[in-house]
Parts: C-alpha cells; structure tokens; sequence
C-alpha cells in the first residue's frame, strides 16, 4: 500500500529522489535507547545492556504519532500481549500492519519514518550494533551481511520466540545473564541474517563438538567460583574458536548452551547446598552470584515448580 504524504519534514532529508530512504552518516544517529525515551515519552520496565552486545529493553507505552529518528543500531521488536495497528511512513510510501503475537518490526540502523499508533503497545525490543550483525556473518564464513530489510508487522514465530525468550534476561544472577543475552543476541543475528537480509546468508553446518581439552577447560571456567569471566568471548578465546563456532561446539558435546549448561550447574549447586546443610537460603543466593534471595527464588521456582524452602523441606 502507498500514499504520498505532503509537508513530510523529513523528505528533504531523509527520502531520495524516487522515494527511496537516505541514511544519515553514522556519526548523525542516535542510540537506539535514548531515541525510544524520547518517542515514547516513557522509560522502560526493564532493560539489560552489554557494550558489545547491544541491549534489551521491555516497554509499555500509549499511542504514538511522532518521527522515529534515525538510530545507531538495528531494532527489532515483539508483541508479548495485545493486538494493536500500526502505521510506518517513509516519503511517499506507507506500510501498515498489526503488533500481535508471532510477528516482529525491524528498524534498521540509520533509516528514520514517521509512526502512528492510535493506542497502547507492549514490546520487546533488542538494539543490534551493526557491528554485531557483521561478527555473526563473519564467524559463520557467511558474505558479508547486506542491509536489513525493514519490517512492519512482520509474521516470523522463530524470531518472534527468541525475542520472547528475553522475558528471562533479568534473573538477578550477573553471570548467568550476560551469558544468556550473549547466545541470544547472536542467535537472533543468525536470523536475521538468514531471513531479514538483502543479501540472505545461510550458515554451514558444523561436525564435531569440542576437543576433550578444550571442553574441560570451558567447564571449569563454567564451574568456578571466582569471578572468572564466563562470557562467550572469554570461553571461545579459550578454545580458539569464535563464539558462533563454539556455541554449537559445546552444544554438540554436552547437549546444551553454554548458558543452559551454567544454569543446570547452579541448580544442581543450591539443591545440595539447600538439603545438605543449613545454610540460610539468603546466603545460598548470595553464593550463587543472585542479586537478592527474591531474585534466587523466582528463578528456583521457574526451574523447580517449588521454592527453595518449599524443596528443602520435602527433601530432608
């Protein structure tokens, strides 16, 4: 569907001739967070951010009708709840489209458009550096990524439920959510890549997991106690592969993500901490990096179905 929109104060700018979209230099665009501040006049209900990750922000806001400036990363966004139109101008063409269950928006990095949403909106939104989505193809031995192709409404369950999977980002526990927005952040990549590209790439296959050598060493990484960097960098560097390639080295010897591999060995840590001794259930949290005892039940619970004293209780 297309309309020309008259008086656009962003045309001169923004729109080449013919209606295509100019991007602004890199050094003209906004980070994608202080951007969405400022549209939408709110602040988010949670947000998690890494320097070299880019970030994941949970908003709730009303109606809007106000250009969307051109921003430093990529967005991509999905509706947990509701159903809600939504209309994106660029020049002379419009895109309309529904915010509703399985269906994600992407805003790629440097474009601006002007949006008009009549009522409230409840998204997930994860700001990808460029730089990012160029990691990702290069560790797979992919072409070099081309732009991103812009999505209004768009029907994609897969990408849909990573996004969806960012409601597990804040557990309270340091470690385990930076290695979990880590996996996250470049599995959604590889998607985007794959799907959401003007150059499609698609990733090879990869045999074989890691060396005996070098699986010990992640593990005991994975397992220490100390402050030992657990990110994917730091596991990768160790076995000499990139984080694309050790991800699916590691998940093909133990049949899990690094991430959830961590979470199983901490689970399994607090159960005998928990029916081994009678150390108080807040320094068991603080012994397994939780922010707060709250932060380390509500995980507990979503893993176990009970609380920690609840389970302490039926085991001994």
């Amino acid at each position: 569907m297309s309309n020309e929109i008259l008086n656009d104060p962003l045309r001169a700018l923004l729109v080449a001739p013919g209606g295509r979209q100019r991007e602004l230099p890199v050094g003209d665009r906004r980070p994608a967070d202080l951007e969405m501040s400022r549209v939408l006049k709110t602040a988010p209900l949670q947000m998690a951010s890494d320097p070299s990750n880019g970030a994941i922000a949970h908003w709730k806001h009303g109606a809007l009708h106000d250009v969307v400036e051109p921003m430093a990363d990529h967005v991509i966004m999905a509706y947990p709840t509701g159903v809600q139109r939504l209309e994106r101008r660029i020049g002379r063409s419009v895109a309309i489209g529904t915010a509703r269950s399985g269906v994600v928006t992407i805003i790629p990095a440097g474009t601006s458009a002007r949006w008009d949403i009549p009522g409230s909106v409840d998204v997930i939104q994860l700001y990808l550096p460029p730089a990012t989505l160029e990691r990702v193809s290069r560790e797979a031995n992919a072409p070099a990524p081309g732009d991103l192709l812009e999505r209004t409404a768009y029907l994609d369950s897969l990408t849909f439920e990573l996004l969806m999977s960012a409601a597990d980002v804040l557990q309270g526990n340091a470690a385990l959510d930076a290695l979990f927005r880590q996996q996250l952040t470049d599995l959604i990549a590889t998607r985007l890549l794959a799907e959401h590209s003007g150059t499609p790439t698609a990733q090879e296959p990869i045999a074989g997991g890691l060396s005996p050598h070098a699986l010990r060493r992640a593990i005991e990484r994975l397992r220490s106690d100390s402050d030992a960097d657990v990110s994917l960098a730091a596991l990768a560097s160790d076995a000499g592969l990139s984080r694309f390639h050790f991800c699916r080295a590691f998940r093909e010897s133990t049949g899990l993500s690094p991430h959830a591999w961590l979470r199983q060995n901490q689970l399994e840590r607090a159960m005998n901490m928990l029916r081994d001794s009678d150390v108080a259930i807040a320094s068991v949290a603080e012994q397994l990096g939780y922010a707060s005892q709250t932060a380390f039940a509500a995980a507990f619970k979503k893993l176990t179905g009970e609380t920690p004293s609840e389970w302490r209780r039926r085991t001994r």
